[in-house]
């Protein structure tokens, strides 16, 4: 294995753990209407579990409300079901077309609760961050043994070491964008 390799892959596992915890907060409900809430939210379609953009197109017409409008009539109560069962926070009210879902606005108990939670989720991208830096330099020194020469060796490791933190920066700038999106009122 030659450097450019092993620094190849460490930079590929590290933006793995940015863009996953990326997905991951888009999930978090900072006080404002969002499509994504509901993606974990399965509906029994005919008898598969389908996700819910899967049988409803889910529009956010303003900061505080999601609409849900099924593609059938039918599926009206099923969705209302797994909504509610999914127990994502939010009650659906039901007009007979479609789904309204009001989000309401957080308490600053509750902020602080999702910005521990977020914090946690940053926390499990931190140690990804590090295991790719530390898979990384463990490849260093075992490309040393089978004959790497000791200084390319070392710049590997520096390399890797660089890498992690400015991975870590990107990782801090979207942690804190979410906790000011989480405790703007």
């Amino acid at each position: 294995m030659d450097t450019k390799t092993i620094i190849n892959d460490a930079s590929q596992r590290m933006q793995k753990a940015i863009d996953h915890l990326e997905e991951e907060l888009l999930n978090v409900r900072a006080g404002k209407a969002s499509p994504y809430v509901l993606n974990g939210v399965m509906v029994d379609y005919y008898g598969s579990m389908t996700p819910v953009s899967g049988v409803a197109s889910v529009t956010v017409p303003d900061a505080r409300t999601i609409l849900v409008q099924p593609w059938d009539k039918k599926m009206l109560r099923p969705l209302e079901k797994a909504i509610l069962d999914a127990n994502i926070g939010l009650t659906p009210s039901n007009n007979g077309e479609q789904i309204r879902l009001t989000i309401p606005p957080l308490t600053e108990e509750r902020r602080k609760e999702l910005v521990k939670q977020v914090r946690a989720e940053a926390e499990t991208a931190r140690i990804s961050l590090r295991n790719a830096r530390r898979d990384a330099v463990e490849s260093f020194k075992k490309a040393q043994k089978e004959g790497m020469p000791e200084d390319e060796a070392k710049d590997g490791e520096t390399q890797s070491q660089k890498l992690l933190e400015k991975f870590s920066k990107q990782l801090d700038t979207v942690l804190d964008a979410k906790e000011k999106e989480i405790m703007t009122v």
